[in-house]
């Protein structure tokens, strides 16, 4: 369990919530996830067990079978799988991202066929943004959806989706006005039983390797016009709305990945011999250690900051992209600096730092690149 002194955004609730989910954890996740790395996929049983546990999706409104929940307690639940995976699984993008959008911008038709699935696990989600021309920039996508009598007609591509191989139910972006730009975007839910649509292979990553990320492919699938997820052509300004919440969700799984990679480091420092004393007796990794631990008491200090501004719903798209490039940097940092200090063992993938070395890397590019960040919080100043 992540154990960190002095965090001020949580009450003594979260914490026992804190508690329980790191048992759950231990239980359900820790015995198997060997297993899910080598077969490139997280088992559905998993995803019941977090809907038993309630740990799915817990802001959802009671009305729709959700716990009504802040925003903290799904915080706590990343923290503590990225303290013990080293990263986001596809249930935090379910739990954080995509229920949003429906519960945000649905229809109450929706909402009741929908939320209470993902709820209890028996319907996984994916959002798929990105394609093989457009990431970062979403303006620049091509998959289109043509309206035709009462239906939209779907045609494109996309690809990198987390969840993509176990998705059911798929929340689109595609262009409904080619013609007009962002402006031409909507929002399309696609359930994965559509004839046209297909899943392409399980994508062979550096790291993450639980997790399913995909190609998928629409051939004139034909959605009903009810799938149009809020107003037409107004995709890109939900997109926008909704992105703070993912780049804090993203800060925070670096964060807790980054302080376990620290105690990974310090435990092993602290073992191995070297010249007829522990790595740990040289003053250069003490130097080392000290720095991070240092990085780390900040770090843990400004997503507390964050947290409570979101909660308050005055985080702004700037602090969110802040803290998504400061966090996810700091982690590269740590991990890096972590795996140095095991040395050669830092190499072999049969310990810990290997894995939370190579999960590591993508996290300053998915969410939004390094780059796109500093653009976001240059464009604020």
């Amino acid at each position: 369990m992540l154990n960190v002194p002095g965090r001020f955004a949580y009450t003594s609730d979260h914490e026992i919530f804190r508690n329980s989910v790191s048992k759950f954890l231990e239980r359900e996740m820790i015995p198997h996830f060997d297993k899910w790395e080598e077969n490139g996929i997280v088992d559905r049983s998993f995803w019941k067990a977090c809907g038993e546990a309630g740990l799915l999706c817990p802001t959802v409104p009671e009305a729709y079978g959700g716990l009504g929940l802040d925003f903290r307690y799904n915080a706590i639940i990343d923290e503590e799988i990225g303290y013990t995976a080293g990263t986001l699984s596809g249930t935090s993008l379910q739990s954080d991202i995509v229920v949003d959008y429906i519960v945000d911008y649905g229809t109450e038709e929706q909402k009741h066929a929908y939320l209470p699935g993902m709820i209890s696990g028996d319907i996984i989600t994916a959002i798929a943004m990105t394609e093989p021309a457009a990431g970062s920039d979403l303006q620049g996508i091509r998959t289109t959806a043509q309206r035709d009598g009462d239906d939209f007609v779907i045609n494109g591509s996309k690809t990198y989706i987390t969840n993509g191989q176990n998705a059911d139910l798929i929340i689109l972006v595609a262009k409904t006005d080619p013609t007009a730009g962002a402006r031409g975007t909507s929002l399309i839910l696609v359930e994965a039983t559509r004839d046209g649509f297909k899943r392409g292979r399980n994508l062979d990553k550096i790291g993450q390797h639980s997790g399913d990320t995909s190609e998928l492919f629409f051939e004139d699938v034909r959605v009903p016009s009810t799938n149009l997820l809020g107003e037409e052509n107004r995709g890109f300004v939900y997109l926008m709305s909704q992105l703070a919440q993912e780049r804090l969700s993203l800060a925070i799984a670096a964060q807790a990945a980054a302080q376990r990679a620290f105690d990974e480091a310090v435990s092993f420092a602290k073992d191995r011999k070297a010249f007829g004393k522990t790595v740990f007796d040289f003053q250069n990794t003490r130097f080392t250690l000290a720095d991070l631990k240092s990085r780390l008491q900040v770090g843990w200090a400004h997503i507390d900051w964050a947290l409570l501004r979101h909660a308050k719903g005055q985080l702004t798209a700037e602090e969110a992209s802040a803290a998504k490039l400061w966090h996810t940097e700091t982690q590269w940092q740590v991990v890096d600096a972590a795996l140095q200090l095991h040395g050669g063992a830092g190499y072999m993938n049969e310990y810990t730092i290997a894995r939370l070395w190579r999960d590591a890397r993508v996290q300053r590019i998915y969410g939004g690149t390094s780059e796109i960040m500093k653009e976001i919080v240059g464009r604020g100043l």
